[in-house]
């Protein structure tokens, strides 16, 4: 082969080379910018559903789920100023009147300390126990909460479970949750969740906000109670505390008792803490360890955690309130609504009328009695004198 030939041959292949590198060049350059178009089409993220489709059961021109939509809309578009990453997308929620049926007569931690204390043929209640039992009667009769009920009744659930291990527990709760509302047909305690707010609990799910119950319900009976029902996770469930053991560890400290393979978690029969208004706020910098952009609430027990959520947040946040004005479908109060009402527009929370902006409030077949079932024996009461 002459040098002809040979820089013929050389100038072929160094010419094919090029054209095929262009090539490559071309084809990362297309997928680039492929990706590019379709951030820019599609700047909300993936994984966002549309309000409208997911709230089905709140009524139209609803200004709370107005203010939601919107709300979801600007924090999940990645090219809104309001933009919130994920990781910063998290949503804290009172229970038994924001979730849940709040009294039917009463909170539903307070019917399962009473059915321990005064129905439960295995256990024999102490004297302070039957106390505090008066004090639940007292508020079932007039309405209003005694003072000093709630550490009462605090420490009455936990000293009425000590020694009772947790898996006990958990099944304790959720054979009572399954048994018949006092206040209606066609519902168990466990059904009683408000399925507007179900779908609430849904969205946020969906738009990857991280939910979290933040209750002043023991949270052992919390995760009981809500189990099967929301898709929150058992470690998103923060609520009052007590103090738990080992089987085998007796009276010594948890400092230097050692877990042993056969131990099992036992309730140790000791309250600690009460999960309400600013230890809210301070479980939440406990557990959680980040600002909450969104809260939802029911009572003044709430507020602390509102406000923190509001205040001072780097990013857009919203707290919304529930106002219980509903009397036909649900135990509604009318003077709580409305200075729930009144809070609302001095603190900048949204309010929530279960009457105005919810379709339905348990679903099709549920009816409120004219008169609730109170199974408790007051009589029983008699063995504290």
């Amino acid at each position: 082969m002459n040098n002809s030939e040979k820089n013929s041959n050389i100038w072929q292949f160094t010419a094919l080379g090029a054209l095929l590198l262009l090539g490559i060049v071309c084809v990362v350059f297309a997928v680039v910018l492929s990706r590019n178009e379709t951030v820019t089409s599609n700047s909300p993220d993936d994984s966002q559903i549309s309000g409208e489709d997911a709230l089905t059961l709140w009524n139209d021109g609803s200004k709370a789920k107005t203010e939601l939509i919107s709300y979801m809309e600007a924090v999940t578009d990645t090219n809104d100023p309001d933009y919130i990453p994920p990781e910063h997308r998290i949503a804290v929620f009172d229970m038994d009147g924001t979730l849940c049926c709040e009294t039917d007569p009463i909170y539903f931690d307070h019917m399962l300390f009473m059915h321990r204390v005064l129905n439960d043929p295995t256990y024999k209640a102490t004297e302070q126990e039957l106390e505090t039992a008066e004090k639940v009667f007292e508020y079932i009769d007039t309405g209003k909460y005694p003072d000093g009920l709630d550490m009462d009744h605090g420490r009455g659930v936990a000293s009425s479970f000590a020694g009772m291990t947790l898996k006990d527990f958990d099944r304790y709760v959720k054979e009572y949750r399954d048994t018949p509302t006092a206040g209606y047909d066609g519902m168990t305690k466990g059904e009683a969740f408000y399925k507007p707010m179900i779908q609430v609990v849904d969205y946020l799910n969906a738009n990857d906000f991280t939910v979290y119950i933040v209750s002043g319900t023991d949270a052992f009976i919390v995760r009981g109670l809500v189990d099967g029902t929301l898709n929150i996770p058992m470690n998103q469930i923060i609520g009052s505390d007590e103090r738990i053991a080992a089987t085998g560890q007796g009276d010594e400290d948890g400092l230097t008792y050692t877990y042993q393979s056969d131990d099992e978690v036992i309730l140790a029969g000791d309250f600690t803490v009460k999960t309400l208004k600013m230890n809210k706020v301070s479980s939440i910098v406990r557990e959680i360890g980040s600002q909450p952009v969104l809260s939802f609430g029911n009572s003044s027990g709430d507020f602390a955690m509102a406000t923190y959520t509001i205040s001072n947040n780097p990013y857009r946040s919203l707290a919304f309130q529930l106002c219980c004005d509903d009397l036909e479908r649900e135990n509604g109060n009318l003077e709580k609504a409305e200075k729930m009402l009144q809070s609302c527009n001095e603190n900048g929370y949204i309010p929530v009328s279960m009457k105005n902006d919810w379709k339905t409030i348990y679903g099709d077949g549920v009816k409120k009695k004219s008169v609730p079932d109170v199974e408790f024996e007051e009589e029983v009461l008699d063995l504290a004198s």
